[in-house]
């Protein structure tokens, strides 16, 4: 648009990024290829689209307004009835990342953000959390291990009839 060219003083480009600075603001735009963790290499990210959002984490965009439908994320401000996010949008999805690699639930994520006291340090909220995740984690590492176990004896099966495995079975389960 010709009067946005007028207040543009620089346009950059950047490892696949345009950076332009509009007055004493920064916006990124064409976030096509962009790696994970690479965008505020640029400046600052502000009034970002949906898709270049969604583009930079990895997402889909029904996953970011599913993240906003359950509380995750908050409601963005709107520019011309489109969702428009700024930086905070992206350090919450990071968190939201992060917990996910980590294999927390959303629920879990949900308790990340809002099960604590206001005020309550991200460290005491990460270790309460990672702490539980962690007891679930080794509780199912001792499942799997006694799935292998029961695998390795199953794998060398010598019965004729599975009627015969199942009375070795139950005669293993009785001693």
């Amino acid at each position: 648009m010709p009067g946005q060219q007028r207040h543009r003083r620089a346009s950059t480009q950047r490892g696949g990024y345009n950076i332009y600075e509009i007055g004493s603001k920064k916006t990124v735009r064409n976030f096509h290829g962009v790696q994970h963790g690479s965008l505020l290499d640029f400046g600052v990210a502000e009034d970002l689209a949906i898709s270049d959002v969604a583009r930079v984490f990895g997402l889909r965009t029904s996953a970011i307004r599913y993240y906003e439908q359950i509380g995750i994320l908050p409601q963005p401000m709107r520019k011309n009835g489109q969702r428009r996010y700024d930086n905070s949008a992206l350090f919450r999805l990071a968190v939201v990342q992060r917990a996910r690699e980590t294999g927390f639930t959303l629920e879990e994520i949900r308790e990340l953000f809002f099960g604590f006291p206001p005020g309550t340090p991200p460290p005491k909220r990460w270790h309460q959390l990672s702490q539980r995740k962690i007891a679930e984690l080794q509780e199912r590492m001792k499942r799997l291990k006694l799935m292998e176990t029961l695998l390795k004896r199953v794998e060398t099966c010598r019965c004729d009839a599975l009627d015969e495995c199942g009375e070795k079975i139950l005669q293993q389960r009785s001693s």
